[in-house]
């Protein structure tokens, strides 16, 4: 499930990545990247199992990020050392941590104004603010 813009919608692609592969989130790409250039930039690291550029879904462009998964944790970072400011096409790409994750969608508890489920009780959410005076 995904939660945004004040909608929930379950989201399927999420489903093709395996969780226990290590994603690498790459930020900065130029428009001519593919899945398959992608994939060939980090083809060095022999762990790597899938690349995947995000697009606009009407206009097919690219939103300028990414992202590729390892089966090696050791590979990951090291990737994600070697690979910061390197050029993928025309543009050096910044590299973090994914930290899309697919969790289990929690059923009852606490929301808040904005219908968000809060795990810990008496938490306030991002849009309510403690007003100091």
């Amino acid at each position: 499930m995904r939660h945004g813009g004040g909608q929930t919608w379950t989201d399927s692609s999420l489903l093709e990545w395996d969780p226990s592969h290590f994603r690498l989130f790459v930020g900065n790409l130029a428009g001519e990247v593919t899945d398959d250039s992608l994939l060939k930039a980090f083809s060095k690291y022999p762990s790597v199992k899938k690349a995947r550029v995000i697009r606009d879904k009407r206009t097919t462009k690219s939103k300028g990020y990414g992202f590729v998964a390892f089966a090696d944790g050791d590979e990951y970072f090291k990737a994600a050392r070697e690979m910061q400011g390197k050029y993928i096409g025309s543009h050096p790409v910044l590299l973090k941590r994914s930290n899309t994750e697919i969790k289990p969608v929690v059923v009852g508890g606490n929301k808040t104004k904005g219908g968000r489920v809060d795990k810990k009780k008496g938490k306030k959410g991002r849009n309510e603010r403690k007003v100091l005076g």
